[in-house]
């Protein structure tokens, strides 16, 4: 007699990367059991009609800002891991640009606490890479994070860019670990002066700040941490790609053989310079979103690969935080996390893409890039019950006022959408069911870090480190 599972979700259409086929999925213990033919399943527990339904590896997003610690009434962990649930979202990597900076043991290991009583998903912390912590790297990868988080420009929270010099030396340091380093891949001195000059000059309506980060900003610094990179051997990671001008230090860096890859975000890919007199101050977010003409070449790499992945940069704000008259007072970024999975597959039914190449970006993608694969991101036999049922049927329009982030203002209020998550599982987990959030599942949020497992490391010019160079030697006069 076959052995009873916890649950069978039953009469949907599975999507993988690769294809969409009717198929029930079992799940024992948190992880998939089967999947195939409903006749196939084993005995159950619960049964889960699915019908109509399509269901999805939960997506991963791998750029969060949940605010936690310092910044409560912006968001904090169950706030925004209950967004994440809504959305679809079974994973989130959240980023170190709270109060205090994860840039310490201590930081970090105060921030796990907070997270693992707090969320609904499960999670993976970056700690800041920056002048001041590189001495605590080893310290910080046995505290427990996914990888690391390098400013090279300004953004909320002030965290000062190292020098290129401090980078170099970062990279070096990271690289023999084997973790990947998410860049911010702004200059910051060519936007400090560019910003100054549109003060000076009187400049505070909205599109001042698109002409305060021109696209430059972005091509210098993707071509210049490929670069350092390529030098060390560190694995890097460019985040929100904003413009077409970068995807070429991106490819060309790919081609060269760096470890590099890279995500954008869907304000990239569906908001223009045309929304910032709609919007106003509520579209502030660095890198900033930019002229129509650079949807299409995004687009166009998502789908040829030189875009990897699709992220959020969820970033909350109160209301008056985001409508202030002076866009320089404004603060940047707005939420995400659970308006992407419909956004991105109402563009699905609209032809943009398939929903396989959705799934890749969204799950599969992130799980290999960062060592969770195949553990995470797929919906095969053995790997953890992360899924979101989806209603690709379902149309309606986003509400801020109605979303679970505590930041109830965004560009998406009002936008009409064709797709809705219905249910979202985590390990064989109910944390949304029929559009609710399952409050018992408060604090169930894992790390993944525990779980990650990256390639051997592949660290270069290591006599030429700044410890290589700086180490006691034999017979050196003194």
């Amino acid at each position: 007699m076959s052995e009873t599972v916890d649950l069978v979700i039953s009469g949907g259409t599975v999507v993988s990367p690769d294809a969409s086929y009717p198929a029930s999925v079992a799940i024992k213990n948190g992880l998939i059991h089967a999947v195939g033919a409903p006749e196939a399943m084993p005995p159950s527990r619960e049964i889960l009609d699915a019908t109509g339904l399509h269901i999805l590896p939960g997506a991963i997003d791998v750029h969060v800002h949940f605010r936690d610690p310092g910044y409560p009434q912006k968001e904090d962990f169950a706030s925004g891991t209950a967004a994440a649930a809504f959305g679809g979202v079974t994973t989130v990597f959240d980023m170190p640009n709270t109060l205090p900076t994860v840039g310490t043991p201590e930081a970090l290991a105060d921030k796990h606490r907070i997270a693992a009583g707090k969320a609904y998903v499960d999670y993976g912390l970056y700690a800041v890479l920056g002048e001041d912590s590189i001495q605590h790297v080893g310290a910080l990868i046995d505290g427990g994070i996914i990888g690391f988080k390098l400013y090279m420009g300004n953004t909320f929270g002030r965290i000062p860019s190292p020098s290129t010099g401090a980078m170099l030396e970062a990279f070096e340091v990271v690289a023999p670990t084997g973790k990947r380093i998410s860049l911010h891949a702004e200059t910051n001195s060519i936007m400090e002066r560019r910003e100054q000059r549109l003060r000076a000059a009187g400049r505070t309506e909205a599109i001042a700040h698109l002409d305060a980060r021109p696209a430059v900003v972005a091509i210098e610094a993707v071509a210049r941490a490929a670069i350092l990179s390529e030098w060390t051997g560190a694995r890097i990671h460019v985040l929100h790609i904003s413009s077409a001008a970068e995807l070429r230090p991106l490819a060309e860096a790919k081609a060269r053989g760096v470890d590099i890859t890279g995500e954008t975000c869907p304000h990239y890919l569906l908001l223009s310079e045309k929304d910032y007199q709609k919007f106003g101050g509520v579209i502030r977010v660095n890198p900033p979103v930019r002229e129509t003409a650079n949807q299409l070449p995004l687009w166009t790499a998502l789908l040829d690969g030189t875009i990897d992945i699709i992220a959020t940069d969820h970033a909350p704000h109160a209301p008056d935080e985001k409508t202030r008259a002076d866009i320089w007072t404004v603060d940047c970024g707005f939420s995400g996390v659970e308006t992407q999975m419909p956004l991105m597959l109402t563009e699905v039914d609209r032809g943009r893409a398939t929903i396989q190449d959705y799934v890749r970006w969204s799950a599969e993608k992130p799980a290999k890039i960062w060592g969770l694969y195949p553990r995470k991101g797929t919906l095969t036999v053995g790997s953890d019950a992360d899924i979101a049922i989806v209603d690709l049927n379902r149309e309606w329009t986003i509400d801020d006022a109605q979303i679970q982030s505590r930041s109830k203002i965004s560009p998406w209020h009002g936008r009409q959408a064709t797709a809705l998550p219905i249910h979202t599982i985590v390990r064989g987990r109910f944390v949304m069911k029929h559009r609710t959030l399952q409050e018992n599942a408060r604090g169930s949020g894992r790390s993944v870090h525990a779980i990650q497992t990256m390639p051997p490391a592949a660290p270069r010019n290591t006599a030429t480190t700044m410890a290589a160079i700086t180490a006691p030697r034999a017979g050196a006069v003194r």
